[in-house]
């Protein structure tokens, strides 16, 4: 048998990596990591984490508005950019650092640098290469800049946008997904002037269109400026500014344009072909069931696979990896009812079929929606109002998906992915006694199908 320097080497330290090297690592195998940006990945260092931070931050804006009918008084609040990175920043060298301290406790070594694979054991570093057993690719996925849109090289991504020096007073996003409307969220809320623009007719490609649509009305209620079947044809650089030549004729200038259109597989000068590695149609890593590649001994979790982008579905991959090949207990993540948030303003909570997908090929379900005014908006006179919603198939009875707009949203969908992951009937949903006052108690409280009617 072979002698190979390490059991496992793992190419990417983001969430799935991590998590796979530090169980196998605990589990007495030879493991080393090699990262060549900062230990965390997308969601630690350039992702959710940051994001979030940026989020809280831009909400405070609605609260102090609202402050005053709840009996608070107080100077005029102001808003300070520089305070606020380097907050942000200290938080995200804090975590980065635990998932450093994590594989360095797991026994795994942590190599900082680029690797590239020569074939599919040998692995290159900066000016050596080592050997391993087993590989796991988890490099995740980078955003990309549109090639067909001249002067695009004005724009900046989501990369940039978590370290911009200056806050602008006008800020465009081009996009439609959950970078790009949580972004537009963000800057509006921390005063920015914001204008997104989809090339496509409604945001939020993927989600229920009910969600879509109120998602749209709730934004532009908060000020975001909203263009639809529009896109760029070319950006101008006008002194200190930006103008944006769209297809629908119009013409908007702006300090930033932040391009959120997509995000692809971070696979580019890894040694793929040269280790037996296919990569999909999508250029994604392409993996069977188990996250097993077309090489034999190389596996591959997360982004870099493209099946569904969210950080803690790479962790379930990761762990999974481990367990099968390193814990002597093969595991399957099943990627099935897996519930996701969108940190729009408001946000949304997801899990399970939309409408249109539980339609598709004639099934028939029965739909609960309540669109309504929180109780925290009808004490202070706010317009904003909350949805959700249930596709029930109406054969078994059985929720098939639930979603939810609106404040906390993310939070509930996490409880309610429980009970659909667990194939909960609505009968049981409705014997679950409601809990008073709040806004998840309308969720068990739908009892009659949704008629439609005029909003």
């Amino acid at each position: 048998m072979p002698h190979y320097d390490y059991d496992l080497f793992v190419i990417g330290a983001g969430s799935g990596g991590v998590r796979a090297a530090r169980l196998a690592a605990m589990s007495g195998a030879r493991v080393a990591v090699a990262e060549e940006s900062r230990v965390g990945g997308t969601c630690v260092v350039r992702g959710c984490i940051p994001k979030k931070f940026m989020v809280y931050a831009s909400e405070f804006s609605s609260y102090f508005k609202s402050a005053a009918d709840f009996g608070w008084s107080a100077a005029k609040p102001k808003f300070d950019w520089p305070t606020f990175l380097e907050r942000k920043d200290a938080e995200i060298d804090r975590l980065s650092g635990v998932y450093v301290a994590n594989l360095q406790n797991a026994g795994a070594e942590l190599i900082h640098g680029r690797a590239t694979l020569t074939d599919s054991h040998t692995i290159a570093l900066d000016g050596r290469s080592v050997t391993a057993d087993k590989v796991l690719i988890a490099t995740g996925a980078r955003p990309v800049l549109p090639d067909d849109v001249p002067g695009v090289e004005h724009a900046i991504t989501s990369n940039e946008a978590f370290h911009l020096k200056a806050l602008p007073k006008r800020i465009l996003i081009a996009g439609g997904g959950y970078i790009a409307t949580e972004f537009a969220g963000i800057f509006n809320g921390l005063g920015v002037e914001t204008t997104l623009i989809y090339r496509g007719p409604i945001i939020l490609r993927g989600f229920d269109d009910d969600v879509r649509a109120h998602v749209t009305r709730e934004m532009e209620r908060r000020g975001v400026k909203i263009f639809t079947d529009a896109r760029h044809d070319r950006i101008e650089k006008t002194g200190a500014a930006l103008m944006s030549h769209l297809s629908n004729g119009h013409q908007v200038e702006n300090d930033v344009i932040l391009f959120a259109t997509g995000r692809a597989p971070y696979t580019e000068g890894l040694g793929l072909e040269a280790a037996g590695v296919d990569v999909n149609d999508r250029g994604a890593v392409a993996v069977d069931d188990h996250s097993r590649t077309t090489a034999a001994n190389i596996w591959a979790v997360g982004d870099v696979t493209d099946r569904i982008n969210l950080t803690p579905v790479a962790i379930r991959e990761g762990a999974a990896f481990a367990n099968t090949e390193f814990g002597g207990r093969p595991t399957r993540f099943d990627h099935e009812m897996v519930a996701s948030a969108v940190f729009t303003q408001p946000p949304v909570g997801s899990v399970g079929l939309t409408e249109a997908q539980a339609r598709a090929g004639g099934r028939k379900v029965t739909i609960y929606k309540s669109v309504f005014r929180p109780m925290k908006a009808t004490f202070h006179g706010g317009e904003e109002r909350m949805l959700m919603k249930l596709v029930v198939d109406a054969a078994s009875e059985r929720l098939l998906g639930c979603h939810i707009v609106g404040p906390d949203a993310p939070e509930m969908i996490q409880m309610a992915a429980i009970a659909l992951k667990m194939s909960v009937t609505k009968a049981q949903w409705d014997d679950t006694c409601a809990v008073h006052p709040t806004a998840a108690e309308e969720l068990v409280t739908m009892r009659e199908p949704f008629a439609p009617v005029e909003l």
